[in-house]
């Protein structure tokens, strides 16, 4: 065993871990991560690129089927094999030769190996050999090992070879049929890819789709999965699963039952922390490591957790937000400098609580930030809500012809700010950021008409919203 040691140890090298270590270094202190799989984690090889990657190619080829003009252009299908080669690319063929130059050249080291906790600011790495290697911070460990798919307790389960987010995402081909169990972001994107690549795709719900965002999302794009040929049912839930000739067999709890090649389970997820060594530092294998705003864990005064580990907000862009944080308040601390950790200090990650930005690349996509209306109202806030069709808006009906959307604003009227907002429709990711912006920066509701969005865009929806929301044209509720 030999001894190393670094100002800060992260175990994790997934996109907040790299974070993390880079920004601690911008600080002046020294870092290495810690990492037993592939440098860039789950994002890069597993979920967002690979997910959105295989998701765009019949996403583009539908909306060109909708202008006059490329329609006609259009004659070919969706070329499945270059697809998946696309993909491939995104994710380096899961070769991480290039993740690991870059960590090179932001003076970031690398331990490769399953890095545990072993006592106060140490981190024992054991190698694929058995060799073991201690690492001891100066000042701090941050835990970024992010979540893994979780799967239900359903006899038979187990013995089918389930597929989870990742074979779904790194798989070399389309089956003839996938069952798709879960009505959550993984499990209506990848409905919406697997059908397009003329997979017969049916997914089953326990509840409505999207739960987490305003119902009509959910509305919307079961709808759509639907025109692109999927099955899709709500409230069924599996109650167990067989193999029988090469093809998985569900029974459903409506005593009916689905018959596919492939079955993908994207249920939730849970903290990946049963093997970092949290017994040796007395907090609980398998547990998310609860944090405060600077993602301190607490009931310590060196360890702190970024990314979904921390359960806080189970997104990329919210991880290496947090990342900023966690590495500013580890420079800060060690240097005896003042923590600024009130609310929107540079210290803290304060939009995790009412500020986060999500969007379901579904075809249409769901755009959203900040609290829905039912959120508002068991918050105690009194709101109120506008909807607008933004098939309405002029940009939109250039867009595509026929657009089809929706968008709701939910302002507070008691500050006369917005509070939360959401997009359906085609390309609306791209509308998102002034959103955030405006529930970020308290805009009040005067200010925002003198925001003038540029005419014909889809931007426009802002304007409509507000001449709504000035006639009165709304619903009113109170917490």
């Amino acid at each position: 065993m030999t001894g190393d040691t670094w100002d800060v140890i992260v175990i994790g090298a997934g996109a907040t871990g790299e974070n993390v270590a880079d920004r601690v270094v911008k600080n002046g202190l020294t870092a290495v991560i810690v990492e037993n799989e592939l440098v860039g984690g789950e994002c890069s090889y597993w979920a967002c690129m690979p997910s959105k990657a295989l998701l765009r190619s019949g996403i583009a080829l539908r909306a060109a089927k909708k202008v006059g003009g490329a329609k006609e252009a259009v004659t070919g299908d969706l070329d499945v094999a270059a697809v998946f080669a696309r993909r491939d690319g995104f994710t380096s063929n899961w070769q991480d030769d290039g993740q690991e130059k870059w960590l090179a050249g932001a003076g970031i080291d690398l331990v490769r190996g399953r890095g545990r906790i072993t006592g106060e600011r140490t981190v024992t790495v054991t190698g694929e050999d058995g060799s073991t290697r201690r690492l001891t911070a100066t000042q701090a460990v941050v835990v970024s090992t992010g979540s893994m798919a979780v799967l239900p307790d359903i006899p038979g389960l187990a013995e089918v070879r389930a597929w989870t987010s990742r074979e779904a995402t790194s798989a070399k081909r389309a089956p003839a049929s996938l069952a798709i169990v879960g009505g959550g972001v993984v499990a209506s994107e990848m409905a919406t890819a697997y059908a397009s690549f003329g997979t017969s795709v049916t997914l089953l719900a326990r509840g409505r789709l999207l739960s987490g965002q305003e119902p009509f999302a959910g509305e919307l794009v079961a709808e759509a999965l639907r025109g692109l040929g999927a099955t899709v049912r709500t409230g069924v839930s599996p109650i167990a699963a067989r193999r029988d000739a090469g093809f998985v067999l569900l029974e459903l709890d409506d005593g009916s039952e689905v018959r596919a090649e492939e079955l993908l389970v994207a249920t939730g997820r849970r903290a990946r922390t049963d093997d970092v060594g949290l017994e040796s530092i007395g907090l609980t294998p398998g547990e998310w490591l609860s944090t405060d705003d600077t993602l301190l864990v607490h009931g310590f005064d060196w360890l702190y957790a970024a990314g979904d580990v921390n359960h806080r907000a189970l997104l990329t862009h919210q991880g290496k937000y947090q990342a900023r944080a966690v590495g500013d308040a580890i420079a800060a601390r060690a240097e005896g400098a003042p923590i600024l950790d009130a609310a929107w200090g540079a210290h803290v990650a304060t939009a995790d609580h009412a500020a986060v930005p999500q969007v379901t690349f579904t075809d249409p996509e769901v755009a959203s930030v900040g609290l829905t209306a039912d959120a508002a109202r068991k918050a105690g806030y009194d709101i109120r809500i506008v909807d607008y069709d933004l098939g309405n808006v002029s940009g939109s009906s250039l867009q595509a012809d026929g657009y089809e959307g929706r968008t709701r604003m939910v302002v507070d009227e008691r500050r006369m700010v917005l509070i939360g907002m959401t997009f359906v429709g085609q390309d609306v990711a791209e509308l998102l950021h002034a959103a955030t912006i405006a529930i970020v920066g308290e805009v009040p509701i005067h200010r925002l008409w003198h925001a003038v969005p540029a005419y014909p865009t889809m931007n426009e929806i802002w304007l409509r919203l507000l001449e709504e929301y000035r006639d009165g044209s709304t619903q009113r509720t109170r917490g």
